[in-house]
């Protein structure tokens, strides 16, 4: 049978798939568009499953807040190159998990990609962006921060990293600057009492090795690892760290003398620890083109 160009241009226009692919599946099913859909959609999902082991290490890291100031996220979502990132279909499918993931406060990644966006849960959208755009989109991580006592703040550094602090006591602007710091120095944690055992009895043992080839005495060796082991320590902590803003106060006195204090901090990273795929703009772009 034949079908009209409208109906052909109104299936391209719901389901983002090529002209031939409309046509070809309305003529399936006797001009029948939810029909013709249901196979398009599943045809693409068989698609994103063929995708689904590509390497994503490209993205943006998208924030959400509450607005009392008292939730916040952070959420990582991959693709395989920065061109579709900046696309407008990725930055939407961003957006709208960011916000499922404030308002219905999943507790883990599964329980998020169950959450529901236009009508299908997050799981299913995705693959169906997959199909859509040709390239493989993985939701990788979220963090959320919720204490009604406590103020969270957030800074995103373009679209590649993100930082979310939950600060008792001082205020919005105070939280926003100590979260500009974090991304600019990355401490792995608040204070020292917070560096985990295994990392600083490493540090410890490689500092020992170090201090005994001076050949001094074994207590002359203690004190210049415990003296090593402290400037390493205001090194990594972020309390330690002298303030990016005014590198002549520490962040720790910083929060004192707004009578603050950060209860804990997130940090996330486009492609932290994944293999990235070396890829020049114009294979981007004829990558995209093959994948339309």
């Amino acid at each position: 049978m034949s079908v009209s160009a409208s109906l052909v241009k109104e299936l391209r226009e719901r389901t983002g798939s090529g002209m031939m692919e409309c046509k070809k599946a309305l003529v399936e099913t006797g001009g029948d568009i939810d029909a013709a859909a249901e196979i398009m959609r599943k045809k693409g999902l068989a698609k994103a499953d063929k995708k689904a082991g590509r390497v994503a290490a490209e993205g943006r890291i998208a924030a959400a807040r509450s607005t009392d100031g008292h939730t916040g996220v952070l959420v990582e979502i991959n693709s395989e190159t920065d061109f579709v990132a900046k696309g407008d279909d990725f930055l939407a499918f961003v957006d709208a998990v960011a916000q499922r993931a404030l308002d219905d406060a999943p507790e883990d990644l599964q329980a998020l990609m169950a959450c529901q966006v236009g009508g299908r849960d997050i799981e299913t959208a995705r693959q169906e962006l997959v199909a859509k755009i040709g390239e493989n989109v993985q939701v990788r991580r979220f963090v959320r921060f919720s204490d009604s006592a406590h103020t969270i703040a957030q800074y995103l550094h373009g679209t590649r990293i993100g930082v979310m602090v939950e600060l008792e006591g001082g205020d919005e602007a105070l939280g926003r600057d100590v979260a500009m710091h974090i991304a600019a120095s990355s401490p792995i944690c608040v204070g020292p009492e917070d560096v985990p055992a295994d990392h600083l009895a490493k540090e410890k043992e490689i500092l020992t090795a170090q201090a005994a080839e001076s050949g001094k005495p074994p207590e002359i060796v203690a004190k210049m690892v415990e003296g090593r082991l402290n400037k390493y320590l205001k090194e990594i902590t972020l309390l330690g760290q002298p303030f990016v803003k005014d590198p002549d106060q520490s962040v720790e006195q910083l929060l004192k003398g707004a009578g603050a204090r950060v209860v804990r901090f997130a940090r996330l990273e486009v492609g932290e620890g994944q293999e990235k795929k070396q890829e020049n703009f114009a294979n981007e772009v004829m990558a995209q083109v093959k994948g339309s």
